[in-house]
């Protein structure tokens, strides 16, 4: 009885912060989280990382990371999307079927798939800040990289898409794919870090420059 009391306590607070989070909206905001949200408009922020990777260390080290960068996002995105989210079957709060679908404010009629927990995007987002920070451990971009990983997981909320709580457990998993692939990647590759990077602001600039990109085209579609 406790328990069941404590869970329902657990999804009334989820659900009023993302009625917080959703119900804060303007035109301007609405473009901007919508296109935040999206792949494929951050390929030159992934090409940026693959190019730092590849310049600062040799073919095999490099090929190595590339491998198992996409391992720790297929790790994480599978895990959510096929192994959880069938057991738990948790409506997304946009989704027709969801009590408080009518509460939640839709942007450009996106509303995903029917299950949201857990966040593939909180999970693929953050496996990646955590393997740039595993093999980088550069302040600056580590906190780049987290920052981009808070504003995307936001952005689902804001959209309706998912609840808070999904995006939290996302982000931990994103964590321990990352830290379950890294581990994997020093055995297999002997990894020593070299005393001094290069580059390491290149997917800082980019990334920024996306951002402003996407606020300009905010600015001009809303």
């Amino acid at each position: 009885m406790i328990l069941s009391e404590f869970l329902d306590r657990l999804i009334d607070i989820d659900t009023d912060l993302l009625l917080a989070i959703n119900g804060w909206h303007s035109a301007l905001a609405d473009q901007f989280m919508y296109t935040f949200s999206g792949k494929w408009i951050w390929i030159p922020l992934y090409a940026a990382v693959l190019y730092v990777i590849f310049r600062n260390y040799n073919w095999k080290v490099a090929l190595g990371c590339v491998v198992t960068i996409a391992l720790t996002i297929t790790l994480a995105d599978q895990v959510c999307s096929h192994l959880i989210r069938p057991i738990v079957a948790r409506l997304r709060p946009c989704n027709l079927d969801s009590p408080i679908t009518d509460l939640v404010h839709i942007v450009n009629g996106y509303r995903g798939g029917s299950y949201g927990f857990p966040s593939a995007h909180a999970s693929n987002t953050f496996g990646l800040a955590f393997f740039v920070y595993y093999i980088f451990r550069q302040r600056a971009m580590t906190c780049f990289f987290m920052i981009w990983a808070v504003i995307t997981c936001y952005s689902r909320a804001y959209l309706g898409v998912h609840y808070p709580g999904d995006l939290l457990v996302g982000a931990l998993l994103g964590y321990l794919s990352a830290t379950i692939c890294y581990g994997l990647f020093r055995l297999v590759f002997y990894f020593k870090r070299p005393w001094r990077l290069k580059y390491t602001y290149l997917p800082i600039l980019v990334g920024c420059a996306t951002m402003v990109g996407i606020l300009i085209y905010a600015l001009c579609v809303a």
